[in-house]
């Protein structure tokens, strides 16, 4: 039986912002690369983790999906479909269809509104649904998100961290959302709040089918929920495959580096751990390396390293990795990431 296509298809994605000088006549002089050429796919109902340091590029990634920021090349697909070549109809039915979880509770919802009217915003502005019914269907998603009912008429700040980010899962289930992009949602509340919010999602997926895009720096957090991590440098995929897979065999030396200086609860594991410490300052993203990204900074780095770009190549059955230095377990494997999809793979999948 063949695959089924994935939900979501990310297809060589660029995003650049111009860097400019001049008052009144401004001429561009460089760019700043923050996403710069990467691929990924989604499938239903399941979670890709995201990680990677401040500055990688992983929060621009999750809003030019959601098309908040404007894309420079690449191509998004959505269900099959090209996100640019949407409709004005077609468009509207993605915005129903695709949501965000942002990582600030305390910045993302309008402290003017009520915590029913930030729920019901989305239903208002959509027009579907009867106001009746409208304040029906808050109450039951703040009964699925544990929240007490009661609450439609407080302010957010009136809430705790933890019940704001409740509040923003319920927002974004507000139309029946199918795909959510989560921005970090949990690193900005206390740690056992944290548990709490990511079994909530969890649950949440299991019920209603989800798929997430979970984008974080903490690597506890992310093999918590995801079924597939992908690890992010410098606007780059480095290295992607099954959660399990990538915490016991990373292939990456930017993914091992990564992998050390996560703690664990086992004091024998930790003493016994070897830790990859990285030297000198992550490069700006207006003037990465020649070559491999993650050259300047790499303990294993080689000649080649400095002046031949790596190809993001299948390293063993779905796992990925972009290093000179990674070969290929098995003998058939070593395809490259497609540069570019159009409507027939879906077809053929």
């Amino acid at each position: 039986m063949p695959d089924a296509p994935p939900l979501l298809r990310v297809e060589d994605l660029h995003v650049h912002f111009p860097i400019t000088r001049g008052i009144v006549f401004q001429r561009q002089v460089g760019s700043v690369k923050a996403v710069d050429g990467i691929s990924f796919s989604i499938q239903r109902g399941e979670t890709l983790g995201l990680v990677g340091e401040s500055g990688c590029g992983k929060t621009t990634t999750g809003l030019a999906i959601m098309q908040l920021v404007q894309m420079t090349g690449g191509q998004i697909w959505f269900e099959g479909q090209s996100i640019e070549e949407l409709t004005h109809s077609g468009r509207r039915a993605l915005y129903q269809r695709t949501q965000m979880i942002f990582q600030d509770p305390y910045a993302s919802l309008n402290p003017r509104m009520t915590i029913g009217n930030i729920i019901a915003d989305p239903i208002r502005v959509d027009g579907s649904m009867p106001r009746k019914e409208a304040k029906e269907r808050v109450r039951y998603l703040l009964e699925s998100v544990r929240l007490d009912p009661a609450m439609v008429n407080r302010y957010p700040h009136q809430l705790s961290g933890g019940q704001r980010q409740r509040v923003g899962v319920a927002r974004a289930l507000a139309l029946g959302a199918q795909f959510i992009v989560c921005d970090e949602p949990v690193s900005a509340l206390d740690v056992s709040v944290q548990a709490q919010i990511l079994n909530l999602m969890i649950e949440l997926q299991q019920d209603l089918n989800l798929t997430y895009l979970f984008i974080s720096h903490d690597l506890a957090v992310v093999r918590h929920i995801s079924s597939r991590i992908a690890v992010m440098y410098l606007g780059k995929i480095v290295e992607m495959s099954d959660a399990q897979e990538l915490y016991s065999e990373p292939r990456h030396p930017y993914t091992k580096a990564l992998l050390s200086a996560a703690h664990t609860p086992d004091p024998r594991v930790e003493r016994r751990r070897e830790r990859v410490v990285l030297e000198g300052d992550l490069p700006s993203p207006a003037a990465p390396p020649k070559g491999c990204n993650f050259c300047t900074r790499c303990p294993l780095a080689m000649e080649e390293c400095f002046e031949v770009e790596p190809v993001f190549r299948e390293v063993s059955e779905d796992h990925w990795a972009a290093c000179h230095l990674v070969e290929p377990h098995e003998a058939g494997v070593g395809r490259r990431a497609p540069s570019r999809i159009d409507s027939v793979d879906f077809a053929s999948d």
